[in-house]
């Protein structure tokens, strides 16, 4: 989050207790050289008391209770917030992928949080999923992986304006280890399958260990390959697998979406009607994968991605879910099983941005692309970019004056510019959240 530029104030104490009230003009002020002599005619007066009303003193104690009874409550969720910390999964890439002599200069003028969505069909142990849940996910069991989300997070250091910047998942990009361009969706996959098989080969049977580390390579590679193509620092890593975004959208009971036309597509399951609706479980994956069928292909996906993270959020921190106890029990078992974070990035950070992202303070952009659907030497689909042009427009996007969106005929349409303002302290009440839920924008 942006550091406070400004020095605390001072804290006036009488300010918050009210004024000592003066002595009644009637009566005179003690003095001091009497000391505890009484006069000659006797005792002094003893002073009159002001009586104090029952109700004031009714209304200090209930404002007392409920202030106390709200401290409690919010004491409860910072605390189920640390256990929701503690159920996730660690990886030190991060760490990792800047040890590399290559790697960008660590004060960027932005805290850079990369987003990334991969279609693994095993849980966060490696544990296949089961057949009837593969069914329930639209798809199928198979052992390659792909990160067909990623979106880089890039909050402002000085607090001003950040943006969501997302990757389509086919741009072409040198991957670090590789020695060669890939798709940027596979530098996690390829690698993993790598330094597997390198195991494998050197004698390690175990297969937890296997996993841990294939699977933290793979993070790695996939990290500095996106530095590559930005030229930024990741300085934090969060990871939601196939079944984890299935997990969370049946947590919330489903994001709102609207679409502007119907549209189906028998490789990712979708099958959607016309307008707005409720997606969740089976239907919200496929509402996400889904790039067959849709007039600019992978962009367009990239839109409905970015629309639906900003409506999850929304419903996320406009509902009960932060302080309903089942629906927290059900979000640190998904947690548990389908989210990776790095070990500097905790929770309520994450839940922090998440408030910024659905009030609509924060633009979505996709990083400038020079063609679509051109073919690499082995004939697979690409997506060309310049790189100078991507680092100039990612950098600038932190600048005291940001590039505009980039054209429509390569990226998808962006949210109006608006002040990025994330708060410290959690919000329950989540105001613009709603107000952002109220207005879902019709996608392809």
């Amino acid at each position: 989050m942006p550091e406070e530029s400004d020095a605390d104030e001072p804290t006036t104490y009488a300010a918050a207790v009210g004024s000592v009230p003066d002595w009644p003009d009637e009566l005179d002020e003690p003095d001091p050289s009497d000391g505890d002599q009484d006069d000659e005619d006797g005792p002094a007066p003893a002073r009159p008391h002001r009586r104090v009303s029952p109700l004031l003193v009714l209304g200090r104690v209930v404002v007392g209770l409920v202030s106390a009874v709200a401290l409690a409550a919010m004491s409860m969720v910072y605390l189920r917030v640390d256990e929701l910390d503690s159920s996730k999964n660690t990886t030190d890439a991060v760490a990792e992928a800047q040890q590399g002599k290559d790697a960008p200069a660590p004060d960027d003028g932005a805290n850079d949080i990369l987003i990334v969505g991969n279609d693994s069909r095993t849980d966060m142990q490696g544990n296949p999923l089961s057949d009837e849940l593969l069914k329930e996910l639209r798809t199928e069991a198979t052992e390659t992986l792909n990160t067909d989300t990623l979106i880089l997070l890039r909050i402002p250091r000085d607090g001003g304006r950040g943006a969501a910047i997302s990757i389509p998942r086919d741009t072409s990009v040198q991957v670090p280890g590789l020695g060669r361009d890939e798709k940027i969706n596979g530098a996690f996959g390829i690698t993993k399958a790598l330094t597997a098989e390198k195991l494998v080969n050197g004698g390690e049977k175990d297969r937890a260990k296997i996993e841990r580390e294939s699977d933290d390579a793979g993070r790695t590679a996939l990290i500095q390959t996106v530095q590559v193509l930005t030229g930024v620092r990741v300085d934090h890593y969060t990871e939601v697998s196939l079944y984890g975004f299935y997990l969370l959208t049946e947590v919330i009971d489903g994001v709102d979406v609207c679409l502007k036309r119907s549209t189906s597509d028998p490789d990712s399951g979708a099958s959607f009607a016309a307008g707005p609706q409720t997606v969740r479980g089976g239907d919200a994956v496929s509402f996400v994968r889904q790039r067959k069928n849709l007039p600019r292909g992978d962009l367009d996906r990239i839109v409905r991605q970015q629309t639906f993270l900003s409506a999850a959020m929304s419903k996320v921190l406009s509902g009960d879910l932060l302080t309903n106890n089942a629906k927290l029990n059900a979000l640190e078992d998904a947690v548990s099983k389908t989210v990776v974070m790095d070990d500097g990035l905790h929770f309520l950070e994450l839940v922090n941005q998440a408030q910024v992202l659905a009030s609509g303070q924060v633009q979505f952009v996709t990083i400038p692309v020079t063609g679509v659907g051109a073919r690499n030497d082995r004939g697979q689909s690409i997506i060309t970019v310049d790189l100078p042009a991507v680092h100039k427009y990612v950098a600038g996007l932190v600048s005291a004056n940001p590039p505009p969106p980039a054209p429509p005929a390569t990226s998808p349409p962006a949210a109006p510019p608006s002040k990025f303002a994330g708060a410290r302290m959690l919000d329950l009440t989540a105001p613009a959240a709603a107000a952002a839920r109220a207005a879902v924008p019709c996608v392809y």
